[in-house]
């Protein structure tokens, strides 16, 4: 087999094909799912927060030239001092939890959508015989007994 048509095989195939398509619309609901945290989640919970910022949050572990204090973390990183940023964790995990979040709602509303309407259930049971029988029936095909009273 030729190489060419081995990667012809390869790039049509349903499952490269597939997974193409959904690593493109992941690529295009990124952007729907930033926009939602950011524009309409954020405004709200930065009132709420009266705009609380971690991100300059540090601690310093040892000076740098000139020597602290350092009012923002680039002022600190600028100045050479090696600083442990727990702001920025900070920040990224109530990041992380807000479009976890969100992407639950998302899925939950899309499941729901998907939902199928429950089934009418086409039997019923022979409450002599205790056998499944159809529940338009008016006698038990095992029993043979009259079920027009139910």
């Amino acid at each position: 087999m030729s190489m060419m048509k081995e990667f012809k095989e390869f790039a049509v195939k349903g499952n490269m094909v597939d997974m193409a398509v959904g690593i493109m619309i992941g690529a295009a609901f990124n952007g729907v799912v930033k926009s939602i945290v950011d524009d309409i989640i954020m405004p709200p919970l930065g009132l709420l927060t009266g705009n609380l910022d971690f991100s300059d949050k540090f601690f310093i572990l040892k000076n740098g030239s000139p020597e602290a204090p350092y009012a923002t973390l680039a002022q600190a990183k600028a100045a050479g001092a090696v600083v442990m940023s727990y702001g920025q964790l900070i920040s990224q995990l109530v990041s992380f939890l807000i479009i976890a979040f969100v992407l639950f709602m998302i899925v939950r509303w899309i499941n729901r959508l998907r939902k199928q309407p429950e089934a009418v259930p086409n039997a019923k049971l022979c409450p002599f015989c205790k056998s499944s029988i159809d529940v338009a029936a008016s006698r038990c095909a095992f029993c043979t007994s009259d079920l027009k009273n139910d």
